[in-house]
């Protein structure tokens, strides 16, 4: 439960410091004095949106702390442990808002994001607000109201997440079956291309062989006689290379006189004489050997024609045709082979629709038996508001005219009341009041919140539009919620102020212009005073003090 909230430097809250019991606690204070600011730091440690107008003028950010007892909630210390944010007992839920607009959250120290805190905040605390009256008006509030009631979130849960499942297969049925014939037409185009590219058969590297041959092939007469001339430069011809080296190296030889220096550059002459012969020969083997078959240069030009013609038809490069090839194959092998047929798709389809109906079934049954045992509940505790006459029920209307599956399940839930005797029922919203409205929601929730495994509820002014007798009403059964949990209400009616357990009044004052707010849990002699403001404004009259007293009195003893 909670058991302290710490604000600082938010609205007009300078430093506020909270400490709540077990029980009913009643919080109170003139409008305007900063009540709001308490539900606001509940409603921000939870994981709500930060507005950053809300940091206190000349503070550069707002420091928001609530800590929880997990003692009864083994549930969100299950959640702290597999996050690893669990610590020795208590938890720490803490939101910084920074006056550029940012916020962080955190969780035992830890920064955290805010869907981590709302998800643990649910499991700490559930607020009722009046804004609830407007959504009790909605079909979607009261499909949550029953089946929190019911305990039935984990079917709906798994109901919601198979018609998810069913629809994902259902569109990617009617998809598959809209382009079969794109899918075939692809299909076939993709096969003829293949087929025409295995039949080419390129191989990685016979592109650049080939196109290295056809040079050769075209220019073969050229290259043949330029070698024959080479060939006789080398050693056949007048005057021959190898010739001329001989005589140069000869003539060194003959010379009057040995001259050693010289002795080097006869051996030099005399290799390069080799050298040259050798490369006559191989001129001359290059020149028997070579292949100027203008047959072959036919075939590689028709073969390079036809490599040039399918890549041209393809849009792409001749050198990319190996990689087209082998993409082109992949996309034919998925089609042919890697998604699902149309008849699996289906059979997939009608399993998930078998598993959506045997679920959602289970639901109708645990819903309808949870809709009887709030129809009745909410029926006692409208009696006890002075409000008989009202039949209060669950009326339910399937989901889906043509009986498909739905989110929801097999059943849409709608709350129906019927405010006079002999009166069918129709819906809240043409129907109830405002006043009316109050307390039909007042009565639901106190309902539900019987069921709740929360163990801190907090009421902002649930109980507007309600004075008198019924006013005396709601404070008991707001008591009885906090003899076997905690309840906090932030309430204008001394009836319900006058049985908490504990009584936290907000004030407002100003100082050196500035403006603060403080809260102070008020002893027996204040809440007198408090409750008297309550029942009679400003000037507290000795009867006025009389009656809040009696009120207190009677308020604490009724329950003892």
């Amino acid at each position: 439960m909670l058991t302290h909230l710490t604000v600082a430097n938010y609205a007009v809250a300078e430093k506020v410091e909270l400490t709540i019991r077990k029980g009913m606690t009643a919080l109170t204070g003139e409008t305007g004095a900063g009540k709001s600011i308490v539900m606001d730091a509940l409603n921000l440690v939870s994981g709500a949106r930060a507005d950053a107008g809300a940091v206190r003028e000349g503070a550069d950010k707002a420091d928001l702390s609530a800590v929880f007892d997990l003692s009864r909630i083994p549930q969100a210390r299950t959640w702290l442990e597999e996050r690893d944010l669990d610590q020795d007992g208590d938890c720490v839920l803490r939101r910084v808002i920074r006056r550029d607009g940012r916020s962080r959250g955190y969780i035992n120290g830890q920064p955290c994001t805010l869907s981590d805190l709302k998800t643990l905040g649910s499991m700490l605390m559930d607020i009722h607000s009046q804004h609830q009256h407007q959504s009790l008006l909605k079909r979607e509030t009261h499909h949550r109201l029953v089946d929190e009631f019911g305990g039935n979130h984990e079917q709906a849960e798994q109901v919601r997440n198979a018609f998810k499942e069913w629809r994902d297969l259902s569109q990617r049925l009617e998809q598959a079956t809209n382009q079969r014939d794109e899918r075939n037409a692809r299909t076939e185009l993709l096969r003829y291309q293949v087929e025409e590219l295995d039949r080419l058969g390129l191989s990685a590297d016979e592109l650049t062989q080939l196109e290295a041959e056809q040079k050769q092939l075209a220019n073969a007469e050229n290259i043949l006689s330029q070698c024959h001339e080479a060939a006789q430069c080398c050693g056949e011809g007048e005057p021959a290379a190898a010739g001329l080296l001989d005589q140069a190296r000869q003539k060194l030889e003959r010379l009057p006189i040995e001259v050693p220096q010289l002795a080097e550059t006869c051996q030099m002459l005399e290799e390069a004489r080799i050298q040259v012969e050798e490369a006559g020969d191989n001129l001359r083997r290059f020149i028997d050997d070579y292949d100027c078959d203008p047959q072959r240069l036919q075939d590689v030009e028709e073969r390079l024609s036809w490599i040039y013609q399918v890549a041209r038809k393809h849009q792409i490069q001749p050198t990319e045709i190996p990689e087209h090839q082998e993409t082109l194959r992949a996309e034919l092998d998925e089609l042919e082979n890697g998604s699902e047929s149309l008849e699996q798709l289906r059979e997939r389809a009608e399993a998930a629709r078998a598993e959506w109906a045997r679920l959602a079934d289970g639901l109708s049954s645990a819903r309808r038996h949870a809709a009887e045992r709030l129809d009745a509940g909410v029926g006692e505790e409208l009696r006890r508001l002075s409000m008989p006459d009202i039949q209060f029920q669950t009326y339910f209307s399937p989901s889906s005219a043509e009986g498909q599956p739905a989110g929801c399940g097999h059943e849409e839930m709608e709350f129906l009341v019927s405010t006079n005797a002999g009166q069918s029922a129709r819906p809240l919203a043409k129907v109830a009041s405002g006043g009316e409205l109050s307390r039909i929601s007042l009565a639901i929730q106190v309902v539900v919140a019987q069921t709740s495994t929360i163990p801190t509820l907090v009421f902002d002014e649930v109980d507007v539009g309600i004075g008198g007798g019924v006013a005396e009403v709601v404070g008991r059964l707001l008591r009885q919620l906090g003899d076997n949990g905690q309840i906090l209400c932030v309430t204008h009616l001394p009836q319900v102020a006058s049985q908490a357990h504990q009584h936290l009044s907000v004030s407002k004052f100003t100082e050196d212009e500035k403006t603060y707010s403080t809260v102070e849990s008020l002893d027996s002699e204040e809440r007198i005073r408090e409750v008297a403001r309550m029942l009679g404004g400003v000037d507290l009259t000795e009867q006025t003090m009389a009656h809040a007293s009696e009120m207190l009195q009677k308020g604490q003893a009724t329950h003892h």
